[in-house]
């Protein structure tokens, strides 16, 4: 554990690929969009319930949590279900290139709630930042439209699966503030996984009848894509700076792409490549600004 404290960018390159394999993951899968988020979030609770339950320390913070922060964990939750069952049906209808990248812009979301909701402050820089990113998402809409089929419908759902999201996140900033990571996204899992089982009867599906595939899925995307991906560059904060850590998380729609390319021989066009790389461009950008109006804060 200490050789990986010491060189954290180890993890960071595993927290990249584990992020990157959920889309990867969620196209194998021949089960209904809710029904695989579902078995995603059941094995991550399962997963996590020895780590908080077998430590003393969890175990008391969880027993006195007080109920504004359980309220806030569970609409949170139900965000974060939201997100998960909005983007994997999007991956049905577009290319693994253009989802992942539109989801990317969570954090552009993040910023406009942030300032609408929470009346946070916006400078010029963010502002344009915003407006460069939105304009990469036209290039990649324009792209798949060209394309026909139910590309762009796709490209829809992503969208509104980062503003989902995006939401979670800002949920995550206030409740965070009297609760420790480990209760806190265990709570928010546990109310996510509550939320996608509900959603899952209430369409009339079931957890099972769709093959072996569907529960391996959900539990290759527990472990890689949630506890190896995202609980990753969560532990890796402690060691590197945030706007670093964000950053790399903008790898996940490359490295995703390539798989793709691979597995699936989805060929990203020329406009598709532009907008993504538009899309990341105004997302690195809007991360620095916000690191140096941090660093003038302080």
């Amino acid at each position: 554990m200490r050789y990986l404290e010491k060189h954290p960018m180890i993890l960071i390159v595993v927290g990249i690929v584990g992020i990157s394999l959920s889309s990867i993951l969620v196209k194998y899968a021949q089960a209904p969009s809710v029904v695989t988020a579902a078995h995603r979030l059941l094995w991550t609770v399962l997963l996590m319930s020895p780590v908080v339950f077998l430590s003393g320390s969890c175990r008391a913070e969880l027993l006195h949590t007080d109920r504004r922060t359980v309220l806030l964990c569970i609409v949170s939750g139900i965000f974060l279900a939201l997100h998960f069952t909005i983007w994997f049906e999007s991956l049905n209808h577009t290319s693994v290139a253009s989802s992942t990248t539109i989801v990317c812009t969570e954090v552009i979301w993040v910023a406009l709630g942030w300032r609408v909701f929470l009346k946070g402050h916006l400078s010029k820089k963010a502002c344009l930042a915003i407006a460069v990113t939105l304009a990469g998402s036209i290039l990649i809409a324009l792209s798949d439209s060209a394309r026909g089929g139910n590309h762009l419908y796709g490209d829809i759902l992503a969208l509104l699966a980062a503003i989902a999201v995006a939401v979670y996140t800002l949920i995550g900033r206030i409740a965070r503030n009297t609760t420790s990571t480990t209760i806190y996204t265990y709570l928010v899992y546990l109310a996510c996984a509550v939320t996608l089982l509900l959603m899952t009867f209430v369409q009339g599906f079931s957890l099972t009848g769709y093959g072996v595939s569907c529960i391996v899925v959900g539990l290759l995307l527990a472990i890689f894509s949630t506890i190896l991906g995202h609980s990753i560059f969560s532990w890796c904060l402690k060691f590197l700076s945030p706007t670093f850590v964000s950053a790399s998380k903008l790898c996940e729609p490359a490295v995703a792409a390539v798989f793709a390319v691979f597995l699936f021989h989805e060929i990203p066009g020329p406009l598709q490549i532009l907008g993504g790389a538009v899309i990341i461009g105004g997302v690195i950008f809007y991360s620095r600004v916000e690191s140096r109006e941090s660093r003038q804060t302080f």
